[in-house]
């Protein structure tokens, strides 16, 4: 005998959509809470035993839990763990060749039962392959068999049947996520290893250092500081890409000041007769905010947006001017501007 399916009131308000909305981020953000608070020892176990591995972190996990794992994997190769995805149910017909004796499996579930990923179980560890599980409990399965257990609990799932994974999807991407920025820091991961393995988008230029965009002495102006503001001007055309800024040297050499299209309008209303004969070091900015060629384009823009510049002088060890960065050649990393 078929039982009636059990009606459920359907959300058909804004209101109700935006109340349950509210409660099932309220329901996740909880349980990430929690999870934080009861994080213990187990997961400086799993850090240790991750941080000695001498070949691969493999992940594995089967359905929501192993799309967590590909995340997961791709977050750690970025971080510099490597790390790579091992598909349970492809694992057993093949795919199981891929695994080192110094690999470390991170293993996937929230109730520790997962057929796909429990049969590899016997496998594993006959290969005598340490295993890392983020599962409900020490007492299941894969909690079982596993060297290092990270228990989430027996999450709540958001839904109304508590049946479609959330709550323990973001506890297992938020403990992974946590994992592998820590073994990230204890590797001293920086921000040059980093860009090193995000080439590409808008992260990829932010990554840049400043050697690679800035303007090289072939397309900026560079005149002594003791020649006169008419002299540069009539003389003084970079190629390329036009700049507002003329950087200013000593007799070394070396950058003493910088001169810009404002200064020279500046002048213009504050004088009938500019002194456009003077040297132009009695009007240079001194002693100018500067960058390096190794410094990366994120702190650039920090630099522009918080002094309010539109030019920076590029030095190298000596003080010597080896090239410029406009703010023309960032607009594109530039915070927006909150509107009032």
């Amino acid at each position: 005998m078929n039982l009636p399916a059990q009606s459920y009131p359907a959300l058909n308000s804004a209101l109700e959509q935006l109340r349950t909305g509210r409660e099932i981020i309220r329901a996740e953000a909880n349980a990430l809470l929690a999870m934080s608070e009861s994080l213990d020892g187990a997961f400086c176990d799993a850090v240790e035993l991750i941080g000695q591995c001498r070949g691969s972190v493999i992940v594995t996990g089967m359905g929501k839990a192993g799309l967590i794992g590909r995340k997961l994997a791709a977050t750690m190769s970025s971080t510099g763990t490597r790390s790579f995805l091992l598909h349970p149910a492809e694992a057993v017909h093949g795919d199981l060749g891929c695994i080192h004796p110094e690999d470390v499996i991170l293993a996937l579930s929230h109730s520790g039962e997962t057929e796909e990923v429990c049969r590899l179980l016997p496998i594993i560890q006959q290969l005598q392959i340490p295993i890392v599980a983020i599962t409900g409990s020490d007492q299941s399965t894969l909690g079982s068999a596993a060297d290092v257990v990270l228990q989430i609990g027996r999450q709540r799932e958001a839904d109304l049947h508590g049946l479609a994974p959330t709550v323990s999807t973001s506890v297992m991407l938020a403990v992974g996520d946590a994992l592998a920025i820590v073994l990230s820091q204890r590797r001293v991961f920086t921000p040059q290893d980093f860009a090193m393995f995000h080439p590409g988008g808008s992260l990829g230029q932010q990554l840049k250092t400043v050697q690679e965009t800035m303007r090289g002495l072939d397309q900026v102006r560079i005149a002594g500081e003791h020649e006169s503001i008419r002299e540069i001007f009539s003389r003084v055309n970079g190629s390329g890409r036009r700049t507002g800024a003329v950087m200013l040297v000593d007799d070394q050499n070396r950058l003493s000041g910088l001169f810009t299209d404002s200064d020279l309008a500046r002048l213009f209303s504050q004088y009938e007769q500019p002194p456009l004969d003077n040297p132009i070091a009695e009007v240079m900015t001194r002693s100018p905010v500067t960058t390096t060629p190794h410094a990366l384009l994120t702190e650039v823009v920090e630099l522009l947006t918080t002094r309010k510049l539109s030019e920076l002088p590029v030095i190298d060890e000596h003080q010597n001017p080896v090239g410029l960065i406009d703010i023309t050649d960032v607009i594109g990393l530039m915070p927006n501007e909150k509107e009032d």
